[in-house]
């Protein structure tokens, strides 16, 4: 009897920790089940000025009123939840997402993301929506959380809700799946001909997209821009790229919101 009522008190005791602990390791990261429902929802491929894209049906997001909960849960979020570098890089890769999408759906129907801001203030340093209680520009997520972040493939994980910008992900970002999110964004981008990469093997030439020219310093740490992209391309790219003779190009960068 004395045997039974201990082991009842032993599972009793393990289950307590097991709850406890996946209470702690979840409860840091919120809960962008939502924006995920969204994006299988709203974004599809379509070709937009001769360029493939993941196409955002603005006009029925900025309708649906689990986008507008979703924007409402992030005002209000506890930023002291995120603790780890993983969770904290796929909340604000998320969150620059969110109000990008939101930056547009408040202005729709509008033709660039650009037009949203004026001639003293750009779209960039425009209010974009509040999170943790503090009212945040795309500008202070990209440049003062993110970038500091050390974390070069960010730049093809935000989308600034344009043709030319890195296509939105057909999924939300989780802490779990984050670094092959990243790496997979990563080839896909290069993949494109249209305005990530594009090689001339013949002439020794590369044409890149012109965030790798903006943003070059972030991979200087990495060996610079091609070297780092040399990972994600295959072999016969990557022999092109590390040719110390290669001249280097940027493909045309086309504001156009990505979607309708």
């Amino acid at each position: 009897m004395k045997n039974k009522i201990f082991v009842r008190h032993l599972q009793s005791a393990v289950l307590g920790i097991v709850l406890a602990f996946s209470f702690c390791s979840n409860s840091e990261a919120f809960d962008f089940s939502d924006w995920d429902t969204l994006i299988k929802k709203y974004v599809a491929p379509k070709t937009l000025d001769g360029v493939p894209i993941n196409a955002v049906d603005y006009a029925n997001l900025k309708k649906d009123p689990l986008f507008s909960g979703l924007v409402s849960k992030l005002e209000s979020y506890p930023l002291e939840s995120l603790e780890s570098h993983e969770s904290k890089l796929a909340f604000w890769i998320n969150v620059y997402n969110i109000l990008a999408a939101k930056t547009i759906t408040d202005h729709y129907p509008i033709e660039s993301i650009k037009d949203v801001g004026s001639l003293f203030k750009s779209v960039w340093k425009q209010p974009a929506g509040k999170v943790g209680g503090k009212e945040r520009a795309l500008n202070d997520i990209e440049h003062e959380i993110l970038r500091k972040m050390n974390e070069p493939r960010i730049h093809v994980a935000i989308v600034c809700a344009s043709v030319s910008c890195p296509d939105l992900r057909l999924e939300a970002y989780t802490v779990e799946k984050l670094n092959d999110q990243l790496d997979d964004q990563m080839k896909l981008f290069l993949r494109s001909q249209e305005k990530g990469m594009k090689l001339d093997e013949k002439k020794n030439q590369v044409y890149l997209s012109s965030i790798f020219k903006w943003f070059a310093e972030d991979f200087e740490s990495r060996g610079g821009v091609l070297k780092y992209i040399g990972q994600y391309v295959p072999a016969g790219g990557k022999k092109v790229l590390n040719n110390s003779k290669i001249k280097i190009y940027y493909l045309n960068y086309n504001w156009k919101i990505n979607g309708h």
